[in-house]
């Protein structure tokens, strides 16, 4: 059972090393690593090069600058393993975690494992989940929340669910784009305790460099899923109030929500009341008041 670990690569000479090293001292050895040089203008494709000539498991691909989709793309069409996983070239994974997911893909189409998140930041956080298994694509977005955890990494894949599907080119935050397109076509999910994939926080990276455009995509990306119930809804809402708050339009349709829900936190009654009282807009221009007053 073969595994096509890719990896974009671009202006990643300082944690390339770490990235490639957490790999290949796995215990799991039955994969390819697939690094796609994105055009990369420092020493990224020249340790390519070498890690290439080092491990027999690693090829490169050297392309024009096209983006973190077009990367995952050219490095989805050069696999040969029958399960794909993806790997940012400024992170890496904890020992044994390839094992574990691994010995989890069994007859599950997606395997996903646990994520430390923003590792050197402020903003670090865990995400942990019980082992479960999901027959219902419904079910795992909204019970499970997959859509606040829509990551293309931390991952398994069934190789065959991108037969028809690619990651967008062009958009930002694609990973929201393509994971409801490849629950389309799968049948079952599981998620596993074991593992650990380390993201890390990179203060030139996308999500800490996020302008009005990116969070348009992002929110574009929610309003094209078929599954919604209040949470997901009012974590849209997050999203669509600093898409206005940056200048952007109001693309969020409003939605009645049972503020007294003893499933929502306080803040989000208080945003459910908004919702339902305001409407979309309303709320809004409320919470970007709110926000101007605590700055000033």
């Amino acid at each position: 059972m073969k595994l096509s670990i890719i990896i974009p690569v671009y202006c990643v000479e300082n944690t390339l090393d770490r990235c490639l090293e957490s790999i290949v001292s796995q215990s799991y050895a039955d994969f390819e690593i697939i690094l796609v040089d994105d055009g990369s203008p420092d020493r990224s494709p020249a340790l390519c090069d070498a890690w290439a000539e080092k491990d027999p498991r690693i090829r490169v691909i050297h392309k024009a600058n096209g983006g973190l989709s077009d990367a995952r793309n050219a490095g989805i069409e050069m696999a040969q393993g029958e399960y794909l996983t993806f790997i940012d070239s400024d992170d890496y994974i904890e020992a044994g975690t390839l094992a574990s997911v691994m010995d989890a893909v069994a007859d599950n189409d997606i395997v996903e494992y646990p994520v430390d998140g923003f590792c050197g930041s402020p903003k670090h956080f865990q995400l942990t989940f019980q082992p479960k298994v999901y027959e219902d694509m419904a079910d795992y977005w909204l019970q499970g929340k997959a859509y606040e955890h829509a990551y293309a990494w931390n991952k398994i894949y069934r190789r065959t669910l991108f037969d028809h599907v690619r990651y967008p080119k062009g958009r930002v935050f694609e990973d929201i784009h393509t994971l409801p397109l490849l629950l389309q076509q799968a049948h079952r999910i599981a998620t596993i305790d074991q593992g650990l994939y380390h993201y890390c926080w990179n203060d030139k990276g996308i999500t800490a460099t996020a302008d009005k455009q990116s969070l348009t995509d992002l929110l574009e990306g929610h309003l094209n899923v078929k599954w919604m119930d209040d949470h997901s809804y009012l974590r849209i809402l997050n999203i669509q109030m600093d898409v206005y708050e940056l200048g952007g339009d109001i693309l969020l349709f409003k939605r009645t929500i049972d503020r007294n829900s003893s499933q929502l936190s306080m803040t989000d009654k208080i945003k459910a009341l908004s919702v339902n009282l305001l409407g979309v807009k309303g709320t809004c221009q409320l919470f970007r008041f709110l926000h101007a007053f605590k700055k000033g």
